[in-house]
C-alpha cells in the first residue's frame, strides 16, 4: 500500500469529505453486536483511520479497541475528534500487509474498504495470513468491499470488486461464511457506491 498517497488524502481533505465517510457505521455496528463478543473483547478496526466507528463502540461500552491505519494524519484526526477518550484506544500506524501482529490476540477483526485496495495476489495473501495469525480460534472477521457493480476506482486508485462468495474465497476454508449483506453507500459528494459486507468466523 502507498503510505504517501494516504497521508496526502488526509492532509488535504477533512475526514467528513472523503468518499467513504459515514456519520455512523451502522452495518459495521450491527455485525459487531451480532458476534456476541464481550465488551472487553479485543476489536481491531483495520484501516479505521478517521472513521467514527470507534466513537460508537466506545459509546456502547466496548473497552478493548485498536484502530490500525497506514496514515498518521487519519489517526490524528480521530484522536483529535475523540479528545480525552482517545486515551482509551490503542492506535497503530502500520501497513496491514507488512506488520506482524501478536498471535491469537483479536476477537473481532473489522475492515471496511481496505481489502478492496489490495490488487496484487501477494498483498492479499499477506493480509489473509495476518488474519489467520491474529484472530483467535472461534473469532470473527467482518470485511466490507465494493460489490461487483461498484466503482472501479476509489481515491484515484484501482480496486478489486467482490461478491460474498469470491470475498469468502480469498480467505479460504479456515473461515466459515456466517452472513453477508450489501449496502448502497451515499458519499458526501452525492454519488452512490455499492458495498458488500461479509461476516466470517474462524
Amino acid at each position: 500500500m502507498d503510505k504517501r498517497h494516504w497521508e496526502h488524502v488526509y492532509q488535504t481533505r477533512h475526514a467528513d469529505q472523503v468518499s467513504w465517510f459515514q456519520e455512523h457505521a451502522e452495518l459495521s455496528l450491527q455485525f459487531i453486536r451480532s458476534t456476541g463478543v464481550a465488551k472487553d473483547g479485543h476489536i481491531m478496526d483495520v484501516g479505521g483511520g478517521a472513521s467514527t466507528l470507534v466513537d460508537d463502540l466506545l459509546r456502547e461500552g466496548y473497552c478493548n479497541l485498536t484502530v490500525l491505519d497506514i496514515s498518521a494524519a487519519a489517526l490524528h484526526a480521530a484522536q483529535q475528534r475523540l479528545g480525552g477518550n482517545a486515551a482509551k484506544v490503542r492506535w497503530m500506524e502500520a501497513d496491514i500487509t507488512q506488520i506482524q501482529l501478536p498471535e491469537a490476540s483479536v476477537d473481532v477483526w473489522h475492515d471496511r474498504a481496505v481489502f478492496h485496495f489490495l490488487t496484487s495476489p501477494g498483498e492479499r495473501q499477506r493480509y489473509v495470513q495476518n488474519v489467520q495469525r491474529t484472530v483467535k480460534p472461534g473469532g470473527h472477521v467482518i470485511v466490507a468491499t465494493f460489490a461487483e457493480d461498484g466503482p472501479l476506482q476509489c481515491s484515484g486508485l484501482d480496486i478489486m470488486r467482490y461478491c460474498p462468495d469470491t470475498l469468502h474465497g480469498e480467505f479460504g476454508k479456515a473461515f466459515d461464511l456466517v452472513n453477508s449483506t450489501d449496502e448502497m453507500h451515499h458519499t458526501p459528494s452525492g454519488t452512490d457506491q455499492h458495498f458488500i459486507y461479509c461476516y466470517c468466523r474462524r
